[in-house]
């Protein structure tokens, strides 16, 4: 899929939010975050995934503008890169597995990243070997966030059904608050991703537009 940056028309339906919102009281989870315990996990924004889908290329402004704001304000921002670890080529087939084999790049981990992005030295970049950044042993994500005291997490990315609602799971599995960020995620199509906030929000944490966050990490 080519063409120029666009985001996805995201949507909950309201009988979710109500749903939620007769259960606790509120429509979300989350009313607020310490920013020097949160993380913002960027996945797997690197030229393979991005470079030709115009819902990737749509959210790098609002990660650059969360990864801005959480770093001023003493967050930890996380940038999640695919590993060079072979693809399975009896599930994925002969060329879908060599094409995949070619997704991590190569050159240092920060010359994998999307060029758009800017990465400071306090900034964390690590790589993952499973669609998941936070499945035990397969990441050293958690370790680390669990290192500067981390408790909630921002997930941001490609692709949105497959290692970001992964990782999101995996995330909310392991104790973290998990707020996955709407419209900074990126899907082929707007079917998969509004499947998957509809399962994040239901089930393992919130689904917040950047705006909402971005306030949430201002008025902390």
């Amino acid at each position: 899929m080519n063409g120029p940056p666009m985001l996805h028309a995201w949507r909950i339906d309201e009988r979710e939010y109500v749903r939620q919102e007769r259960r606790r009281g509120r429509r979300h989870a989350y009313s607020c975050l310490a920013p020097e315990r949160t993380a913002l996990v960027v996945i797997d924004m690197v030229p393979f995934f991005v470079a030709e889908s115009p819902y990737a290329l749509g959210i790098v402004p609002n990660i650059a503008r969360l990864a801005t704001a959480l770093r001023d304000a003493g967050g930890l921002i996380a940038w999640v890169l695919p590993a060079g670890t072979p693809a399975r080529e009896e599930f994925y087939g002969e060329r879908a597995a060599k094409l995949f084999d070619r997704s991590f790049g190569s050159g240092p981990l920060r010359e994998r990243l999307w060029p758009a992005f800017e990465v400071h030295d306090h900034d964390t970049i690590v790589q993952k070997t499973a669609a998941s950044a936070f499945f035990p042993g397969r990441c050293p994500l958690p370790d680390v966030l669990d290192e500067r005291g981390i408790d909630t997490v921002l997930i941001t990315g490609t692709v949105t059904n497959v290692c970001c609602e992964s990782s999101a799971r995996d995330a909310s599995t392991l104790g973290y608050r998990v707020i996955m960020v709407a419209d900074a995620n990126a899907a082929s199509r707007d079917e998969d991703h509004n499947a998957t906030l509809r399962t994040i929000y239901r089930s393992f944490g919130d689904a917040r537009p950047t705006t909402d966050v971005l306030d949430l990490i201002a008025t902390s």
